[in-house]
């Protein structure tokens, strides 16, 4: 499938959310020769305007003024979980090329509408998936057939946070199950060790409290989930978060016939017959510059992306299905992918 050219030498971005990620992503496209940022929405306009002015864009009262602006190429999406899918759908409408943050959505059957709306409307629609640009998963895919057949992973996650910031991202109901919201845990060994065929999942929340817009939040999160890979490979992983958390964790291991890897922070070793040794690992910053950049190039170049929407979604298969697990404490069998139609197009 090729979409409609660009029909400039510049891709005129606009911009939904003003936060960490927007910011990370406005820096980057101001150091781009072949991007220009030109449109800027937030929740808050007062705070749309602040955010615009260092970067020339124009802010609007809302996002669905923006995306209806003819001079506009590309929408990224930064915004809060709960509304990637409604601002993605309205872009995709408007014939706008589209860079979400995952997830896509926070159910599946929304997300599936999406990538249909997107070839049938012949745009790009980009799932932002920057773990796996990220060293830690650099190395661990140079370094993996150094551990012969692998049959055992675990990737666990704890940020210890007190007090407990009274943000969305603590609000089940826009930031989604957390192995929703935090997709890229799952996307990680899925990228990694293929399809899933099950999965087991418990969920806690800790310390009911309410946002300052009355939601249902809490303060702390534990999420684990038992994967089986189709290989046969067996997975745990560990997501939390929150006050009554007491140490922060970052670790990743997989366990070979042949060997050992553990990444754990931002050190790297591997562990076989000759004994244990270092591994190098890249960088974790200035991955959402490199995201932002490629897709940028694909849009002006036809170069394909390091990941697919249809990735994305299949990973969202998979944690929504160990969100079932957890709601009925049973394990749930994983659909086998099917191979979706539609691929990012080329120019």
């Amino acid at each position: 499938m090729t979409a409609p050219k660009i029909q400039s030498d510049v891709v005129r971005v606009g911009m939904v959310g003003t936060g960490f990620v927007a910011r990370l992503r406005a820096d980057a496209l101001r150091g781009m020769a072949s991007a220009q940022l030109v449109a800027i929405a937030g929740r808050d306009p007062v705070e749309a305007q602040i955010f615009a002015e260092p970067y020339g864009a124009i802010a609007y009262p809302d996002w669905q003024t923006l995306v209806n602006q003819a001079d506009v190429d590309l929408i990224v999406v930064c915004h809060i979980n709960s509304g990637h899918a409604e601002v993605a759908r309205a872009s995709l409408v408007a014939g706008r090329h589209v860079v979400v943050e995952y997830p896509l959505a926070l159910d599946l059957a929304t997300a599936q509408s999406l990538l249909a709306l997107a070839e049938e409307n012949q745009r790009l629609l980009h799932v932002e998936h920057i773990e796996l640009l990220g060293g830690t998963h650099r190395a661990l895919k140079e370094n993996l057939e150094l551990v012969g057949q692998p049959f055992y992973a675990r990737y666990c996650t704890l940020a210890p946070r007190r007090p407990v910031p009274r943000t969305w991202t603590y609000c089940p109901q826009l930031f989604g199950f957390p192995l929703v919201g935090a997709l890229s845990r799952l996307h990680r060994l899925i990228d990694c060790f293929g399809p899933v065929a099950r999965v087991y999942c418990q969920n806690h929340y800790g310390g009911p409290t309410q946002s300052p817009e009355g939601m249902a939040c809490y303060s702390t999160c534990l999420c684990t989930a038992q994967l089986t890979f189709a290989s046969g490979l067996i997975a745990e992983v560990v997501y939390g978060k929150g006050e009554t958390l007491w140490e922060a964790t970052r670790r990743l291991e997989v366990t070979g016939s042949e060997g050992y890897l553990c990444f754990e922070g931002d050190r790297g070793i591997i562990t076989d017959a000759q004994g244990s040794r270092p591994l190098e690992v890249g960088s974790r910053r200035g991955l959402f510059a490199a995201d932002t950049a490629q897709v940028i190039d694909h849009l002006l170049t036809g170069q394909a992306l390091y990941c697919t929407p249809e990735a994305s979604l299949y990973t969202l298969q998979v944690a929504t299905c160990a969100q079932r697990s957890a709601a009925t404490r049973r394990v749930v069998d994983v659909a086998t992918p099917r191979s979706a139609p539609y691929s990012p197009p080329s120019e």
